[in-house]
């Protein structure tokens, strides 16, 4: 801002002192001009018509003869003389002797002025400094203080104390930026339960087979005529436990993956045609099951930019879901198309539909009739908030099943209708 004032104050002053140099030039390049076309015996005119030529032009005239300098069409020169200040113009006269008439005027008062203007342009910028100074230093306390809250708000946080900055005492330029830094602490407290909920609800999975082994195991040798049939019976449920066990412990290993996938670095892919093929593998699934997937997936190309194993994730996911809760001989039906701004894909299932007041995002929360591990959906959001979509699941209104949404922001997309 200082340097932008300085150049501009010194730029105004040379192009004030340039167009007056200028005009004067030309004032008496017409002077000349005038002395050469209408008199032609131009040494007797100047030497009998010196004074009057002087009052008339304010300028002298004599006629310069110049062999010292070099031959120039017409040239001018400012020298100092008993502290006064001269411009003189050269105008060549007689070529092959090198005389030329010579034009000088007093700009004496012309200087003065501009060494008036200069000293303004100094006073100017030095109290223009100041006022930056004075006016950087204070708005700089203004934006110190709003940020210096957000660090001591942001440093005196942690997993147990999280809370919301109150934008009511900041100015209005800093609201935006708290409101997005309530929305990213909303986002680290849905973070933060959700791993706890994780956490609890496995070892709670966890117990509950061991406590069944334990039981049956203890039941069986209580007994004192152990025949096959129990020992068997005792065996078959361990196993089944030890299975229940697996696909536990199967369920927090996918839970691993996904959370390393996140690392992935995004890649340009034909987002259409990498979800053709993920398609294209669930309909033998869906074959073999008798059950019929009905695609409408629009537009025919769409290439953005995207973490594909994220993306494959959560829409494996979802159609497994699909395909699970739908009876046999019914249809699942998979659309998707671009609505301002984003790429949305809609899954349709026959199934028995959501429960009313459940928390389907939450980790090893199921339903009855689910004979999953109740980590699925927990996986494909949080896979979703890493790429910045959205899951959303509801009921369908007319009918039996549910509809699951993937909505996806479009940047830099390029795609083909």
């Amino acid at each position: 801002m200082a340097t932008l004032v300085l150049i501009t104050s010194f730029s105004l002053y040379i192009y004030i002192r340039y167009n007056s140099n200028l005009q004067i030039e030309s004032s008496l390049e017409k002077q000349a001009n005038y002395l050469l076309k209408n008199y032609p015996n131009l040494e007797q005119a100047l030497h009998d018509k010196k004074d009057i030529l002087k009052n008339s032009f304010d300028t002298e005239a004599r006629i310069e003869h110049a062999p010292y300098i070099h031959y120039k069409p017409k040239f001018f020169r400012t020298i100092k003389l008993d502290n006064n200040y001269y411009i003189q113009g050269f105008f060549p006269y007689k070529f092959r002797s090198q005389d030329y008439l010579l034009l000088t005027k007093n700009i004496t008062s012309q200087i003065k002025f501009e060494n008036i203007v200069y000293k303004g342009v100094i006073f100017a910028n030095i109290v223009s400094l100041i006022v930056i100074i004075l006016y950087a230093f204070i708005l700089s306390k203004m934006l110190i203080k709003p940020i210096r809250f957000f660090s001591n708000k942001i440093a005196k946080m942690n997993e147990n104390r999280l809370s919301k900055l109150d934008t009511k005492s900041l100015p209005d330029e800093f609201t935006p930026l708290a409101n997005s830094i309530n929305q990213l602490i909303a986002k680290i407290e849905n973070f933060i339960y959700y791993k706890k909920e994780l956490f609890i609800g496995a070892a709670h999975e966890l117990k509950t087979p061991l406590a069944v082994m334990k039981t049956k195991s203890q039941v069986t040798l209580l007994k004192k005529n152990k025949s096959i049939e129990s020992l068997t019976s005792a065996i078959e449920q361990n196993i089944k436990s030890i299975n229940d066990l697996n696909a536990i412990v199967e369920s927090i290993l996918a839970f691993g993956r996904a959370e390393g996938a996140q690392f992935e670095e995004s890649k340009s892919i034909d987002i259409i045609q990498y979800l053709n093929d993920i398609i294209e593998e669930f309909e033998i699934i869906a074959i073999k099951e008798q059950k019929y997937i009905i695609t409408d997936i629009t537009p025919k190309s769409l290439t953005i930019s995207i973490r594909p194993m994220l993306f494959r994730h959560i829409v494996q996911n979802l159609m497994q879901n699909a395909i699970r809760f739908t009876p046999e001989g019914n249809k699942i039906f998979i659309n998707s198309f671009v609505y301002n701004g984003l790429f949305i894909l809609r899954i349709k299932d026959n199934g028995i539909g959501l429960p009313d007041n459940f928390d389907i995002f939450a980790p090893f929360k199921r339903t009855k009739s689910s004979q999953g591990t109740g980590l699925g959906l927990f996986l494909a959001k949080s896979a979703a908030d890493s790429i910045g979509a959205k899951i959303k699941l509801r009921n369908r209104p007319n009918c039996k099943g549910t509809v699951a949404s993937i909505i996806l922001p479009i940047k830099n997309s390029s795609n083909k209708i």
